[in-house]
């Protein structure tokens, strides 16, 4: 968990819109439709969903990839799963990657880094055998109004599956309006969403779940390059009336993202951070992290003044990597085959994989912990509310909900790190300023939250808020599964019972600088 992870006007706006979303959603989930078709592809069946009734239209001048979040052009279901179409039909492919405006807490930081993204594609494609198109937002719902008119001229639409609501929320809107055949294809994780038909409510339970089911899917790898090889018509021009009201972005425009960035109408007060987005920077930091600190992973992952992590979390996030090439690289470097998974199932956090020990560490958070939370969100539209905790944690903080606070800060005192306890205050400027959370100190920034907060359920939007707002790795099934945690998620009840937090498991500021060296962090990002 601790490694892949991971009010103003805007923020009310964000709150509205997530209500919006949550009423879409529960439509769908009712309306969904699974049906396979009988095209001959080598995407995984279990991992294609049709979302209506329509046939392809064999008449339509090219076949339309959504790129909604799986943002990359390598190791990618969705897009593999395009490209069969198209080989299939004989017609182009013409891939639309549109960067939305009314995504939650939308803001500088967050359009920068997709922005890096999209120039990222854009060069990789562009001398590809497909059309990519670029769109960025200056006004609310653009996006869906050109998915519209490009799906009334397309022979099937392909998207992304992705289970969050706001994703969600896109596809539901989009088809109402696709008139051909509409596909969400499962790029998420190593396991297929649908493998699991429940919600696990520990790591050890998952853990000893995926050990039966994985190695099958371990077999099942989306192509490196899909296009690579592919043999597609080329589409020599989209109609004009299409790309004059909606026109695509140059790479020139993309890669100068300040003065796009400046125009719109976003949270101006979160500024980008270093941290570059796109294919290319995560395949760097995946190499760089596998060839000189997987090996002393397990060793020194939890000192925040040791560089040990991968710093992945963003690039998953966005979709710019996949687990499926993050397991490649690791694979190689280990020599390692699938052939070499124990073959009991016994949930054992090591010893299953037949790697190294930091490795498997590795991988417990990539895989296990990872994509627990995807379980949890794909199959609960409540992932995000306090309702969600088990019974027992719900219990214990609601016994403990009028228990006296040592303190209670404000969400504008804490946003700004101005508490009495300094390690907390260096966590909270580490996210506000790089995006970015020490992995291991995410946990104790959590259960202060929870400490210095009126009420345990105001303790969860807080979390939520600042996490959403700040990290590049924020609004994930990985943060949600990080943030609830702290209030029991995934755990179990803890003695001795104590104020405030029940048997909800203790972190202490003191506990922690005396198990790993801080000093020198509160040092760097003291306010």
């Amino acid at each position: 968990m601790d490694d892949i992870h991971g009010a103003s006007a805007l923020g009310n706006r964000s709150l509205i819109q997530s209500q919006k979303l949550t009423t879409i959603v529960g439509v769908v989930q009712k309306q969904s439709v699974s049906r396979e078709c009988d095209l001959d592809s080598q995407v995984p069946l279990l991992r294609i969903r049709a979302r209506n009734r329509f046939e392809p239209n064999r008449g339509g001048d090219f076949v339309l990839y959504w790129m909604l979040a799986s943002r990359r052009t390598s190791y990618n279901f969705g897009l593999q799963r395009a490209v069969d179409w198209a080989a299939h039909l004989r017609r182009p492919l013409v891939i639309l990657e549109v960067l939305p405006l009314d995504y939650p807490w939308a803001s500088d930081r967050l359009h920068a880094f997709l922005l890096q993204g999209m120039a990222d594609v854009a060069i990789r494609l562009k001398d590809s055998p497909a059309r990519y198109y670029p769109f960025v937002e200056t006004e609310s719902g653009q996006g869906l109004d050109l998915i519209t008119a490009l799906a009334a001229r397309a022979c099937v639409v392909v998207t992304d599956r992705f289970p969050l609501r706001e994703h969600e929320a896109r596809a539901v809107e989009a088809e109402r309006r696709v008139p051909v055949l509409f596909e969400d294809v499962d790029s998420c994780g190593l396991l297929p969403l649908r493998a699991a038909t429940k919600v696990f409510a520990t790591a050890h339970s998952f853990r000893r779940f995926l050990q039966k089911a994985l190695p099958e899917h371990l077999r099942q790898t989306p192509h490196a390059d899909p296009l690579r090889k592919a043999e597609l018509p080329a589409l020599r021009s989209l109609p004009r009336e299409i790309t004059r009201r909606w026109p695509p972005s140059t790479v020139r425009e993309l890669g100068s993202s300040a003065a796009l960035i400046a125009k719109l109408p976003i949270d101006h007060d979160v500024p980008p951070v270093p941290i570059s987005g796109g294919q290319k920077t995560a395949g760097q930091a995946l190499r760089t992290f596998v060839k000189a600190r997987l090996s002393r992973y397990e060793e020194l992952r939890n000192e925040p003044e040791r560089d040990a992590t991968s710093g992945l979390s963003p690039y998953l996030h966005f979709g710019h990597i996949s687990v499926h090439q993050a397991l490649h690289e690791i694979a190689r470097h280990e020599d390692w085959s699938v052939d070499a998974v124990a073959r009991d199932a016994t949930g054992k956090r090591a010893g299953w994989w037949g790697m190294s020990a930091s490795a498997e560490a590795f991988l417990d958070q990539l895989v296990t912990w990872r994509e627990l939370g995807f379980n949890f969100c794909s199959l609960r539209d409540d992932y995000d509310r306090f309702e969600s905790l088990p019974p027992w944690a719900r219990r214990t903080l609601s016994v403990h909900a009028r228990d006296i606070r040592p303190r209670v800060y404000p969400k504008e005192q804490l946003e700004a790190g101005q508490t009495h306890d300094p390690l907390w205050n260096a966590a909270q400027m580490q996210l506000v300023r790089e995006g970015r959370l020490h992995n291991y100190l995410r946990m104790l920034w959590g259960k202060k939250i929870l400490e210095w907060s009126a009420s345990p359920e105001r303790a969860a939007e807080v979390m939520i808020e600042l996490n959403d707002r700040y990290a590049l790795d924020g609004r994930d099934p990985n943060s949600y599964s990080g943030i609830f945690w702290v209030l029991g998620r995934y755990d179990r009840p803890w003695g001795p019972e104590r104020s405030v937090f029940g048997t909800i498991r203790y972190m202490s500021s003191e506990n922690t600088a005396r198990k790993v060296r801080v000093k020198n962090y509160i040092r760097e990002y003291a306010p």
